[in-house]
């Protein structure tokens, strides 16, 4: 068995002048994978091949693939996705992985953007301040998931409603807010982290929904789950599809 033209043509875009090693080691798998993943799979509709590696970068993130992550950036970058928005995966995937599993990706991204000539620290993105920090992560809180987020970041029990404060301060806050990436894309990366990591299903039918609501809709969603499914498998991905058709679902009921 032969890697096909298209799977072929498409490395070569992702990893000019280059040629895995597994082909000498692993032949048949990686024919097999080769084709499945960049024919097959990215000729499965039409998503444009920036946004399917911001969702891919964001997708190893959430599955932990350091290792692919390393591989797959200067792809990425090749594909036009910049050093901004390559960062600002990484530190909004803090919010939803804890830094615990994203400082390698952070140390990994710094290598790469360096080797490739990029100067660091990138210029900065942020909008707040610590001072207004808690109610522009509530306006982008309503602004994503509507009207109901005005008042949660004082809702919940006494003893637990620090977190609800978190979420509008810090997540929304100190990270949603920032420029490199607009809404759409900062859902839709959100979408990735918590399909890839699992276990997350009630805030993924969420993120599913709060998609819809600005304009990523299912049938893009259903795109950037195909594309992502070579990196999770199937497993992950069935969940992600079921998480969608419940937010649709949803939507339609109201």
């Amino acid at each position: 068995m032969e890697v096909t033209e298209k799977a072929k043509n498409y490395l070569d875009k992702m990893f000019p002048g280059e040629q895995s090693s597994f082909l000498e080691t692993d032949p048949e798998f990686t024919q097999r994978f080769g084709n499945f993943a960049f024919d097959e799979v990215v000729n499965q509709d039409d998503l444009d091949d920036k946004t399917r590696f911001m969702a891919i970068l964001a997708t190893l993130l959430g599955c932990q693939g350091t290792d692919a992550f390393r591989v797959m950036l200067p792809a990425a970058l090749n594909f036009g996705v910049t050093p901004v928005e390559v960062k600002e995966i990484v530190y909004q995937a803090v919010a939803y992985l804890g830094m615990g599993r994203v400082f390698p990706f952070l140390e990994i991204t710094n290598e790469v953007l360096t080797e490739r000539g990029v100067t660091l620290p990138l210029p900065g993105q942020e909008t707040t301040t610590m001072e207004n920090r808690r109610e522009a992560g509530t306006q982008a809180q309503v602004d994503i998931f509507g009207e109901n987020m005005r008042d949660f970041w004082k809702s919940g029990p006494q003893e637990s409603r620090h977190i609800n404060y978190w979420l509008a301060d810090n997540c929304f806050g100190d990270y949603y807010t920032r420029t490199g990436l607009d809404y759409k894309q900062r859902e839709m990366i959100t979408f990735c982290f918590l399909a890839a990591q699992g276990g997350c299903e009630p805030q993924l039918t969420s993120h599913a929904a709060a998609n819809m609501k600005i304009g990523n809709d299912k049938a893009f969603l259903i795109k950037v789950i195909s594309q992502c499914l070579p990196y999770i498998g199937y497993p992950r991905s069935l969940n992600a599809l079921r998480c969608v058709n419940e937010a649709a679902k949803l939507q339609e009921e109201k």
